[in-house]
């Protein structure tokens, strides 16, 4: 019982980190990169549909993505899709099959900008892995009284090592966006 708290506690840390990556993903470095597209949310005939559904993402030069529409009838929605992502600051322009976004410069300004930004969903992600900790711990005090004060104890200090562990490999993605963040 015990061990089935902590594994379904471990996956669902995993899955939280794996978000945090996800998220990281999307904010911009110096580079253009397909996954700082791929979420941004399109509305294709009504319904908000993210854009890696509707497009293919091409990297054509370091700060230049390709983005092709499958249906070329969405072409002006995913154009205004992307100038209204905030954070973005992509220059467009559409030749009527394509899209071409080029994205400028960063200054350093921008950089600390961003690298807030990575800090604030980082601290979001470890809120929740806390909190699956949190939710674990209870489950673990509900079974005190099937297994013992004993194995609920050394339950407690695996969920704890468990915790740490993911919270360190957020700290560790952190740390290696914000080095590729800085870097000029």
């Amino acid at each position: 019982m015990i061990t089935d708290v902590l594994s379904d506690a471990t996956a669902r840390m995993h899955k939280a980190v794996e978000a945090a990556k996800d998220d990281f993903a999307t904010v911009r470095t110096g580079r253009a990169n397909p996954q700082m597209f791929a979420k941004i949310l399109v509305n294709y005939y009504g319904t908000p549909t993210p854009l890696e559904q509707l497009a293919s993402l091409q990297n054509q030069e370091a700060r230049t993505l390709l983005i092709g529409p499958y249906d070329k009838g969405a072409l002006r929605d995913i154009e205004q899709a992307i100038r209204d992502t905030p954070n973005l600051g992509a220059n467009l322009g559409n030749d009527g099959n394509v899209i071409r976004a080029t994205l400028p410069e960063l200054t350093a300004d921008r950089r600390k900008e961003y690298v807030k930004i990575v800090r604030t969903k980082a601290e979001d992600a470890k809120v929740s892995v806390r909190n699956l900790r949190r939710k674990a711990k209870d489950d673990l005090d509900a079974l005190k009284s099937e297994v013992g004060d004993d194995d609920v104890a050394r339950g407690e200090k695996e969920l704890e090592h468990i915790t740490k562990t993911h919270v360190d490999a957020i700290d560790d993605a952190l740390k290696r966006k914000e080095a590729e963040l800085l870097e000029i």
